[in-house]
């Protein structure tokens, strides 16, 4: 047994100053607890939260180890205080068979230092030409599916994949991009910054068109998650969809939140979907806010920096956040009274939780998975981030992955 004492515990709804005891799972919170043969964990002014939630995160292997490693990856997850984490498919070999796939999760058991959940692809090394065995692949666990980074752009075997999404009971988790809308060069959004510096831009229809398409496709009945939504016309869609009752939903990264086209200054700010307009991003504010948009999600896409330090036409998409993320949240929203602490947990943790169904995570309760981070405040950045080098608030101390301390700063 473990006993947390004198922290100031992050429940669903409120704060409260107590003690909560655990092993595995979480045994007792209570304002004052005794246990004799308990490992103690001083938590003095710090506060108790959940394990955070990421069901978006690129850990490039296999396939692509100089980028990143699962263990590298999972590390960076802990210190920022992810333990849960959902990995994106597009590793080699594609996890789009029962063989490679029991592979994959040999492989992930072996090395990952926290909870990793892996998607498996909708279609044959995400090609978009033939869709993958659902059925088989669900018998193996995997009940999450993308083809993130491509997505599908043919219309009718969208509609197969989603048919036979409904039939398993799987979600399908969509890169909504429409590559018509997408040049070739293109690095950053279409407006007028990138008129200005003389960069092929990404037009916001990019995005929002394929949502478009694929809400026009699927069925009420299936389950559909918008990965990293960007557009203020994307937000707009997903409403309406909600409205109408179908059963979606959708995610955004930190960087969405928090940098727009105008903060553009080189390859650590190329990602795509690309930073996009100040009025992209506040209706991005205002459907988080709304509960339009459902939670947040950090789409972690390491490189190595010889292929950052290429043009913005040549260097790849996407950057690290895994480290960046909770504490670059807490001080912009958090720190700066827009948000309560149990508001940004809630995007962190509680909502990707009951979303991917999963059940034992995502709070502090009674018998939930000891999953537990302990935060205080300060902390610097790292690398191919745009947020390298800044000084914020919400340092993760010490993480817990089923009651086991696994990081400690």
């Amino acid at each position: 047994m473990r006993l947390i004492k004198n922290g100031h515990v992050v429940l669903k709804d409120e704060i409260v100053k107590a003690d909560i005891l655990i092993d595995e799972k979480i045994v007792a919170i209570k304002e004052k607890i005794e246990e004799k043969d308990a490992e103690v964990i001083d938590a003095t002014n710090l506060y108790v939260l959940p394990g955070l939630i990421d069901v978006h995160v690129h850990l490039r292997e296999p396939g692509f180890s100089h980028k990143e490693t699962i263990k590298t990856g999972t590390m960076a997850a802990i210190k920022g205080g992810f333990t849960t984490i959902c990995a994106m498919p597009n590793v080699i070999p594609y996890p789009d068979d029962e063989k490679t796939i029991k592979e994959y999760l040999e492989l992930i058991e072996k090395n990952a230092l926290c909870h990793v959940y892996p998607y498996a692809t909708m279609t044959v090394e995400e090609k978009g030409i033939e869709m993958v065995d659902f059925k088989k692949i669900k018998k193996l666990g995997i009940k999450i599916f993308s083809d993130d980074g491509v997505g599908v752009q043919d219309d009718k075997l969208m509609k197969e994949i989603f048919d036979e999404a409904l039939k398993e009971d799987v979600m399908i988790v969509a890169h909504t991009e429409d590559m018509n809308y997408r040049p070739k060069g293109a690095s950053m959004h279409e407006g007028e910054y990138s008129k200005q510096n003389g960069l092929i831009g990404i037009d916001s229809r990019c995005e929002y068109e394929a949502i478009r398409r694929d809400l026009g496709l699927l069925n009420k009945k299936n389950r559909y998650h918008i990965c990293h939504m960007s557009a203020k016309e994307s937000v707009k869609l997903l409403k309406e969809a909600k409205l109408n009752g179908y059963d979606v939903s959708g995610e955004v990264t930190t960087h969405h939140l928090l940098l727009e086209d105008k903060d553009v200054s080189g390859t650590n700010y190329k990602m795509n979907p690309p930073l996009r307009s100040h009025e992209d991003r506040l209706a991005l504010i205002e459907g988080l806010e709304s509960g339009v948009i459902d939670f947040i999600a950090s789409d972690h896409a390491p490189h190595s920096e010889s292929d950052k330090a290429k043009s913005m036409a040549e260097a790849p998409f996407g950057i690290v956040s895994l480290e960046t993320s909770f504490a670059m949240l807490y001080t912009e929203f958090v720190k700066k009274n827009r948000w309560k602490l149990n508001d940004l947990v809630s995007y962190m943790s509680y909502k990707p939780a009951r979303r991917f169904d999963f059940e034992n995570k995502g709070e502090i309760a009674l018998g939930l998975d000891a999953d537990l981070i302990l935060v205080d405040e300060f902390v610097s950045m790292g690398h191919n981030t745009p947020f390298d080098k800044r000084r914020v608030y919400g340092k993760v101390i010490e993480t817990m992955v089923n009651g086991k301390t696994v990081w400690k700063g």
